[in-house]
C-alpha cells in the first residue's frame, strides 16, 4: 500500500495570518445564559440576546455588522465593549485526491489548529448502533454493490474531525501530533466554533445534511474536558448536532472516562487501545504508566449505555508491532472481560517523517479483523482518509508543505 504523503498538496487558500490579532471577548461560544447576562451590560432585553444566539450558532455570522437585527447603536456599543463574534477563520485549506480537506484554523494569540471535512465520513462510526453507524454500513454496502436507498439528491453526508488542544501532551510515539507537544487547551468557542467555520464553508446544515462529529483531531479532549463537554453541549443544544452523531476518542484518560459516565447529555465513547498488553501499549502509549489496560477497562464499565450504543475500541495497527494473530486473541480476551456491547475499528498506520514504524501488510490487516470477527468481536476497518495531504488519523502537526 503507497503511503502517499510524498504527494505535494492543493492549496485552496492561504490568507495571510494577522500579525497582532486584537485581544478581545468573543461571543462564539457562550451559552443561552452567558449572552443574556452580556446582553445585560447595554440594558439590553432578552430577546436581543436570542437573536444574537440565532446569529452565532444557525447563521454562523462572522461579524457583528452581519447581525441585522440588532439597531446600528447596539452593534457599535457592543463593539466598543470589546466584544467579537470570535468565529475561527480558516487560514489555509488542503485538499485530498480522495476529496478529504485540512484546515488550518486561526485562533486567539495567532496560533493556529487543524480540522478536517471528511466527505461519505472514514466508516469510523459503522456498527456503533447509532443512525450515523446505520448510515455507514449501507453505504458500504453500497459500495459493494449491495441494495440499498441513494443520497437524497442536494444532502450532504459528511464527518468533522475536530480537535479540543493545539498540540498534545500524550505523547503516543506512533503520531505526529506528538512532535508538537502540548501548546495549549482550546476554548469551548475555539472547538465548536471549528464545526461551525466548516459548516459554513460547505454549506452544510445539520438536520437537512447528515453531519458526524468525531473529537478525534489534535489534543485529547479528556485532558480539557470541562472545554469539551461544553462545547459539546453547545453543539447539541444551539448548532442542533445530535449527541448521537459525536464520537469523542480518549488515549484512556480514566478520571475523564468516569466524569464522561455521569454526564446527563454525551456523544459517544471510543477508547484508543492500540495494543493488546500493557507491554505493548506502553511502549507506544507512555500513558498506559499512569492507566493500565485493566484501569481504563474498568472505567468503561461505569458508563450507561444508550439503546443499541456500543462502545467503541481505535487499534492502529502497527507492522510487525500489534498485528499479530496472537494479538488479535489477546485482544479477544481483554474485551469479552467487559460485558458491554463494544466494536473495534482497526486503522491501519499513517506514515509521517521521523515516526520509526511501518505499516501492516495487507493479508495481516484481514487476517487480524478476521479473527476478531470469528471470534465474536465486530471488527470494522476505518477507511484512510486524505493520507496524501497529512489529514488521516495520527497526522495532524499543522503542516503547510510537502515536508512535514
Amino acid at each position: 500500500m503507497s503511503p502517499g504523503w510524498e504527494q505535494p498538496f492543493l492549496i485552496l487558500d492561504a490568507p495571510a495570518l494577522p500579525a497582532d490579532p486584537v485581544a478581545a471577548r468573543p461571543l462564539f461560544g457562550l451559552s443561552n445564559q452567558q449572552l443574556e447576562e452580556a446582553m445585560a451590560e447595554f440594558s439590553a432585553p432578552t430577546w436581543r440576546a436570542r437573536q444574537l444566539g440565532e446569529a452565532l450558532y444557525r447563521q454562523r455570522v462572522e461579524t457583528l455588522d452581519e447581525i441585522t437585527p440588532w439597531p446600528k447603536t447596539l452593534r457599535e456599543r457592543v463593539r466598543a465593549a470589546g466584544f467579537e463574534v470570535g468565529l475561527p477563520r480558516i487560514a489555509q485549506a488542503f485538499q485530498s485526491v480522495d476529496g478529504t480537506e485540512r484546515y488550518l484554523l486561526a485562533v486567539a494569540g495567532g496560533q493556529t489548529v487543524e480540522t478536517v471535512w471528511m466527505p461519505e465520513g472514514d466508516d469510523g462510526e459503522a456498527g456503533d448502533g447509532s443512525e450515523a453507524g446505520d448510515e455507514e454500513q449501507g453505504s458500504e454496502r453500497r459500495a459493494q454493490g449491495s441494495a440499498g436507498k441513494d443520497q437524497p439528491a442536494g444532502r450532504k453526508r459528511a464527518t468533522i474531525c475536530v480537535s479540543s488542544q493545539i498540540g498534545c501532551a500524550v505523547n503516543c510515539r506512533f503520531c505526529l501530533t506528538a512532535k508538537l507537544g502540548i501548546q495549549r487547551n482550546l476554548t469551548a468557542g475555539e472547538i465548536a466554533g471549528q464545526v461551525a467555520a466548516v459548516l459554513k464553508r460547505h454549506d452544510a446544515e445539520p438536520g437537512r445534511d447528515r453531519i458526524n462529529l468525531v473529537f478525534m483531531g489534535m489534543g485529547e479532549p479528556f485532558l480539557n474536558y470541562d472545554a469539551f463537554m461544553a462545547a459539546a453541549r453547545l453543539l447539541v443544544e444551539e448548532v442542533g448536532i445530535a449527541e448521537s452523531r459525536m464520537t469523542v476518542s480518549t488515549s484512556g484518560v480514566v478520571p475523564g472516562i468516569l466524569r464522561f459516565a455521569a454526564e446527563p447529555v454525551r456523544p459517544k465513547l471510543a477508547i484508543s487501545l492500540n495494543a493488546s498488553n500493557d507491554q505493548v501499549r506502553e511502549s507506544v502509549m507512555p500513558i498506559t504508566r499512569k492507566w493500565d489496560i485493566a484501569a481504563v477497562l474498568d472505567a468503561v464499565r461505569q458508563l450507561p449505555l444508550r439503546p443499541r450504543e456500543r462502545v467503541t475500541f481505535e487499534y492502529v495497527l502497527l507492522g510487525g508491532i500489534n498485528d499479530r494473530i496472537a494479538h488479535a486473541d489477546e485482544v479477544v480476551k481483554l474485551l469479552r472481560r467487559i460485558n458491554l456491547p463494544l466494536k473495534v475499528n482497526l486503522i491501519v498506520w499513517n506514515p509521517g517523517p521521523g515516526i520509526p514504524y511501518h505499516m501492516p501488510e495487507a493479508a495481516d490487516v484481514s487476517a487480524f479483523q478476521q479473527r476478531l470477527i470469528d471470534r465474536g468481536i465486530p471488527a470494522f476497518i476505518r477507511r484512510p482518509r486524505g493520507r496524501d495531504i497529512y489529514a488521516a488519523c495520527g497526522q495532524l502537526k499543522q503542516t503547510a508543505s510537502a515536508t512535514a
